[in-house]
């Protein structure tokens, strides 16, 4: 199980935009392969901007990135 969110707004990383983070293990990746907005809008109420999801996710730390294979959110 990983956390998801907003890198820069949720995990506290350095970045130039909202982009899509996991943690996992404690330690957060930037994400590629799967947009912020694809889960729906980053800056809603619950949006990735305001709130830190769970989810299933699959894919490997390439070169301090998650490349996501898939990542599937989980409901509390």
């Amino acid at each position: 199980m990983a956390e998801v969110a907003c890198g820069e707004c949720q995990f506290k990383m350095k970045g130039k935009d909202c982009d899509l983070a996991v943690r996992i293990n404690g330690k957060s990746y930037f994400v590629d392969g799967k947009g912020i907005d694809d889960f729906g809008d980053a800056h809603s109420e619950h949006g990735f901007c305001n709130a830190i999801s769970k989810a299933r996710v699959t894919g490997e730390i390439v070169n301090g990135r998650f490349k996501a294979k898939e990542i599937e959110l989980v409901k509390n």
